[in-house]
């Protein structure tokens, strides 16, 4: 009986020692994760967006506030269809538009173009407010 007491608090001490597995996560299954986010985060009319622009002085030259601008989504031939329409509302630091969904359903990373210019879709998070 003494050698088995022995045996389990050995065995208990050394499972104890063992270093605990942890559950990691490759790459892949983040970015998975991510589009599978992206692809529930439908916007409607009415929703403040934050949009991505490079910064620089182009971009403010061709997109204005009051602008409308057209959104596109890629496809997975690589086509832009539109989805909807974004009016913009102000610039924000550098690199950031805020802008509000006037038609259609958006998502985050649609893009809105008008001319030669694109910016990114990011989220309605606080990032322009």
């Amino acid at each position: 009986m003494k050698n088995i007491r022995k045996l389990l608090l050995g065995l208990l001490i050394a499972c104890m020692g063992l270093p605990q597995l942890v559950n990691a996560v490759s790459w892949s299954a983040l970015q998975m994760e991510h589009k599978e986010k992206v692809a529930k985060g439908i916007m409607m009319k009415g929703t403040v967006v934050c949009l991505f622009q490079s910064g620089t002085a182009d971009v403010k030259k061709v997109i204005n506030k009051n602008d409308i601008l057209p959104v596109y989504r890629e496809n997975k031939s690589h086509e832009l269809k539109e989805v909807g329409r974004v009016k913009v509302l102000s610039y924000v630091g550098e690199n950031y538009v805020k802008g509000e969904i006037v038609e259609g359903e958006i998502k985050a990373e649609d893009i809105a173009k008008k001319g030669d210019v694109a910016i990114l879709i990011i989220s309605s998070d606080d990032k322009c407010k």
